[in-house]
């Protein structure tokens, strides 16, 4: 069989809407807003295969800080799979992030060839789904609108649960439209926060970072509620973490998606026990 002619480039900032696209297209439901979002993460962290001009397929390959990267988005379209586009995507975004720890979260049905790549399994993931209250946020002296909390400081706490700085990305995550960020504060130190958006069926909640159950459950309550009532929401939680798993049967929701988080070199030493809520599986 003759070898296909196709390329690979740096996917560009306006093509990140086609990339979001294909991720619906695979039942992965993003955020209305993720594509800006995800390329400030790293502008150059998106590879595309194209042949005669047309998007084949797509990964993302990103760098946080030279020394931590995440692999996601890793797409072929249904009718050009089985042609090698694929497994040179993959090769390029690994060799992007040569040097680096990298992790990534797979269907676990993908174990077996992410372990060939030397990836090994951390935990598994579990997207839980449920139904919003609605209501409107209640008012309390201790949670606060994100956009209140000094920035550094809400990068320096969000080092304790991430491997690297990813300040770029934080200031567009938390700033998006179509989305509520909420922290908890007690004496004035901040003990949680997180952040719920508009995806394309229902919401997301990510992340959600809290000291204990008690603070992780205010914040998902009052974030739930700033949603209509009955709207689909969902949460992506760690399994290693039973507070987190213990939250989300607390609020009646349902298990409905698994991922294996995997990395290649040494597991990050994040606080998995305050991280209630994955940011994302595309960026981790």
């Amino acid at each position: 069989m003759p070898r296909m002619d196709f390329t690979i480039r740096t996917l560009r900032r306006e093509e990140m809407p086609w990339v979001i696209d294909m991720a619906a297209h695979e039942g992965w439901n993003p955020g209305l807003r993720d594509a800006e979002c995800f390329h400030a993460a790293d502008p150059g962290g998106f590879l595309v295969a194209e042949h005669l001009g047309e998007a084949l397929g797509c990964i993302g390959a990103v760098s946080y800080a030279g020394r931590f990267g995440f692999i996601g988005l890793y797409i072929v379209k249904p009718a050009w799979r089985g042609k090698g586009i694929g497994i040179r995507l993959w090769h390029e975004g690994m060799a992007r992030l040569a040097g680096h720890v990298v992790g990534l979260d797979g269907v676990p049905a993908q174990q077996d060839n992410y372990r060939r790549s030397g990836f090994e399994l951390a935990w598994n993931n579990v997207r839980f789904a449920g139904v919003a209250q609605g209501g409107g946020i209640a008012a309390t002296h201790q949670i606060f609108p994100l956009s209140a909390i000094d920035f550094a400081s809400l990068c320096a706490d969000d080092l304790r649960v991430f491997p690297a700085p990813r300040d770029a990305f934080l200031r567009s995550w938390t700033a998006m439209p179509d989305a509520t960020g909420l922290a908890w504060l007690h004496q004035g130190r901040l003990e949680g926060w997180g952040l719920i958006r508009r995806c394309r069926e229902g919401h997301k909640i990510g992340p959600l970072v809290a000291e204990d159950l008690p603070v992780a459950t205010a914040l998902y309550t009052a974030l739930s509620a700033s949603v209509p009532a009955g709207d689909a929401i969902y949460l992506d939680v760690p399994q290693s973490n039973p507070g987190a798993v213990a939250l989300a049967k607390k609020m009646g929701m349902r298990p409905v998606f698994e991922t294996a988080r995997m990395y290649l070199g040494a597991p990050p030493d994040c606080e998995l026990n305050r991280i209630y809520g994955i940011t994302t599986f595309e960026l981790g």
